[in-house]
């Protein structure tokens, strides 16, 4: 036992006082790690002064992942993790440019909610963590099962344009040939079908003709159901640098960011666009604004298109479509008169029930005013994800693999030679389309379901029903980076992968460019790259052989290239990732041919500068069709039309990655809401910030009003980017794409 003495006493407040005198030099020092990595120092590849703990070692540029423009991100490396980025100053795209989200694109990795670990829901329904050996034999054994049961047609998966084309690539060869699988789509079906029919059909090719060099050189550029302001604001940053001061005309019925600063806004009633553009056809027509010599050489059907026009006048379509004939005259002679005239569109019209007949309506106008393959010129479709494209020339979903055909022989043959499989392995006939697969689902059709890198109990259309479809299901597996995602709650099995940043493959953007992802930050706990994954599911399923050289992205690039040759997409010149990283990107087609004559890829090249298109004749189809009607109208017990789109330039689709970044929540109302004309809103009661319902006949939600003349009378919008938006749309497509028309319901608005 210790005695207390004086002597102790007296050295105990020696220590006491001396504590006392370090604790403030311990609040305030000078010196020490922690007060030297708050020391701010000067940028060597950042914007000002950056702390200590921040200054990289080295850079290395990227493709961003968020939407298809696909900017250039300078990442900052130290100690072999990406610690910050910039903008790229040198890259073609973005110019040195960034919006919100790309500043944000390494924050939302740390993210509380990464699934790390094989979650394995159990038999009480809850979602167990259990090892990758499990997860793989759970995954085979039941996907195997259910096809031993009840067919080969009776699994399918659903895929994203949010992964590299390689893992695309690896993902349709391994469900199609590995595993047998007839049915996969991609969430691509929700954002560019439209578009790819169109072109398609069209040109003879899924071909977007333009660079974005074209945003400065146009003198006349058209946006319908764009608003590229807020939803590509890089490429509106683009259009602001142009020199010509160029006519800027906007078809839309919300007075979006973008018709604000348009010189003529054309504030149509919803689904009014297609007459609109063949009232400006048959204006352009009467007045002689016709390349006569550009029709007769390069495309088939203008007396058709002359002949179907002719009806819908200006001063018929005008008042039927809210705006005044004048408009529509001032619109056609804009375009009929400028040297280089573009038009653009987006989501408000490929997101339509007749998207495929209203983006063919802008193609015809640039074709009939040879209005194509010239510095500033195009009918030009803004592509919504990163890869979007790359999921349309290499996912293996409605197209065999490279843009081929499955009900070719010709093609299945050549495509089994380039990846060394036997012919049989390849189904001769497509996909199911998206909707087809969740109809399956609800026939009984469909008992198995593969989810990979998208939410679609978020985005597809009428999500009430699409949740119950999905818990119909014998066994649903949902591969994602969040584990926290609307799918990822219905899931049996979660299968933890990487995200952008820690992996590495090639996106392709909006102009045919493609941009390299590289991996700078190790993914979280057991989390894999998605090429990690199939390689595995490969080798459990039995069929590792077939896939025995497909060891890393850039050996199934080399197939890619193998299967591009010969095609309108032919990347076969390009020397590997190197070359793409050193020439900011390369935008398809790179030929070996081109190689052979050119030692650097341009770094702007747009298509048919030579007339020539991909039919087998050579020229372009100008294609019409009678304008449908609304298949859901306003009505006296549901009198607003309401309207869905992008909302803030801070927002990204579900919003899956963006809500993970303190500062982009910051950016944009954490409450979803709906905009609501001042008439409509005072009619009702209703002041700005009250909250409302907003009912359709397929459910009720629950919002904050926001009371705005940037929408007409009779009309609502609501972002696409909160979980209650698709709980009130309608199931209906176009005929042709087969994509949902998320844009048109009718709703009733009430004061809670």
């Amino acid at each position: 036992m210790s005695t207390i003495t004086p002597k102790s006493l007296t050295q105990a407040g020696d220590e006491r006082r001396s504590r006392s005198f370090e604790l403030p030099q311990l609040l305030q020092a000078r010196t020490g790690k922690m007060t030297r990595e708050l020391l701010l120092n000067p940028g060597d590849h950042g914007l000002g002064m950056t702390p200590e703990s921040l200054q990289a070692e080295s850079t290395t540029v990227a493709a961003c992942g968020y939407c298809a423009t696909g900017c250039g991100l300078r990442l900052h490396v130290r100690d072999g993790q990406a610690v910050g980025l910039t903008p790229e100053t040198e890259y073609p795209v973005n110019l040195g440019m960034a919006c919100p989200k790309g500043w944000e694109a390494l924050e939302v990795l740390a993210a509380d909610d990464r699934a790390t670990h094989p979650l394995l829901r159990d038999a009480d329904g809850e979602m167990k963590r259990v090892d990758w050996d499990t997860a793989l034999t759970t995954f085979t054994e039941r996907f195997k099962a259910i096809q031993s049961r009840y067919g080969n047609d009776s699994v399918a998966f659903l895929s994203t344009g949010q992964i590299p084309c390689e893992e695309m690539a690896f993902l349709g060869a391994l469900a199609k040939f590995g595993m047998g699988m007839l049915h996969g789509d991609g969430n691509t079906r929700q954002c560019m079908a439209t578009a790819v029919t169109a072109y398609k059909e069209s040109f003879g090719f899924d071909s977007p003709p333009y660079t974005y060099d074209d945003f400065q050189q146009s003198d006349c550029m058209v946006f319908v159901g764009a608003n590229p302001c807020i939803g590509h604001p890089i490429m509106w940053e683009r259009v602001l640098r142009n020199p010509n001061s160029p006519e800027i005309i906007v078809l839309d019925p919300r007075r979006t960011e973008t018709a604000m600063a348009a010189s003529q806004h054309l504030q149509l009633r919803p689904k009014h666009d297609l007459a609109i553009l063949y009232a400006i056809t048959q204006h352009l027509i009467a007045s002689d604004r016709i390349d006569h010599e550009f029709v007769a050489a390069h495309t088939t059907g203008f007396e058709t298109l002359a002949e179907h026009v002719a009806e819908f006048t200006p001063d018929v379509v005008g008042p039927a479509a809210g705006i005044t004939a004048d408009a529509i005259r001032r619109a056609a002679e804009s375009i009929g008169q400028a040297d280089a005239a573009s038009l653009w569109w987006t989501m408000g019209v490929n997101q339509s029930y007749q998207g495929t007949r209203t983006a063919q309506a802008m193609i015809n106008i640039a074709l009939i005013t040879g209005n194509i393959g010239r510095p500033g010129t195009g009918a030009n479709s803004i592509t919504g994800q990163c890869n979007a494209m790359g999921s349309r020339l290499w996912s293996n979903t409605t197209n065999l693999f490279g843009h081929h055909k499955f009900e070719s022989a010709e093609d299945r043959q050549r495509v089994a030679r380039i990846l060394g499989i036997d012919v049989d392995r390849i189904p001769d006939q497509g996909s199911w389309s998206y909707d087809r697969i969740v109809e399956g689902i609800r026939r009984d059709e469909i008992k198995g379901l593969w989810v990979i890198a998208t939410n679609p109990a978020h985005s597809w259309i009428h999500q009430g029903d699409f949740k119950e479809l999905l818990d119909k299901l014998d066994f649903l597996v949902v591969q994602d980076m969040y584990a926290s995602t609307e799918t990822a709650r219905h899931a049996d099995l979660l299968l933890p992968a990487a995200g952008w940043g820690e992996k590495e493959g090639t996106f392709i953007n909006s102009e045919r460019r493609y941009g390299l992802l590289k991996k700078v930050r190790k993914a979280p706990g057991e989390a894999l790259a998605d090429f990690q994954i199939f390689r595995a599911i490969a080798a459990y399923w039995g069929v590792e052989s077939m896939f025995a050289d497909w060891t890393h992205p850039e050996a199934v690039f080399e197939k890619m290239q193998a299967a591009s040759e010969g095609r309108p997409c032919d990347i076969s010149g390009i020397e590997g990732y190197r070359q793409i990283d050193q020439s900011g990107g390369i935008q398809w087609p790179w030929t070996r041919g081109d190689a052979a004559s050119n030692d650097v890829p341009p770094q702007q090249r747009r298509l048919f500068a030579d007339g020539t298109f991909y039919h087998s004749d050579g020229k372009a189809r100008l294609i019409v069709d009678a304008v449908a009607a609304m298949p859901e109208p306003p009505d006296a017990d549901y009198p607003i039309l309401l309207m869905s789109g992008r909302g803030t330039v801070s927002q990204w689709h579900t919003q899956t990655r963006t809500s993970k970044s303190k500062v982009l929540r910051k950016l944009y109302p954490e409450r979803p809401y709906v905009e609501i004309h001042p008439t409509d809103a005072s009619l009702i009661g209703v002041r700005n910030g009250d909250t409302v319902s907003v009912r359709s006949r397929r459910g009720e939600v629950f919002v904050t009003a926001m009371v705005t003349p940037t929408v007409q009378r009779n009309q609502a919008f609501i972002p696409m980017h909160y979980d209650v938006t698709n709980q009130l749309t309608l199931s209906h497509f176009d005929p042709h794409s087969r994509q949902p028309s998320y844009k048109d319901c009718a709703v009733a608005i009430r004061k809670v």
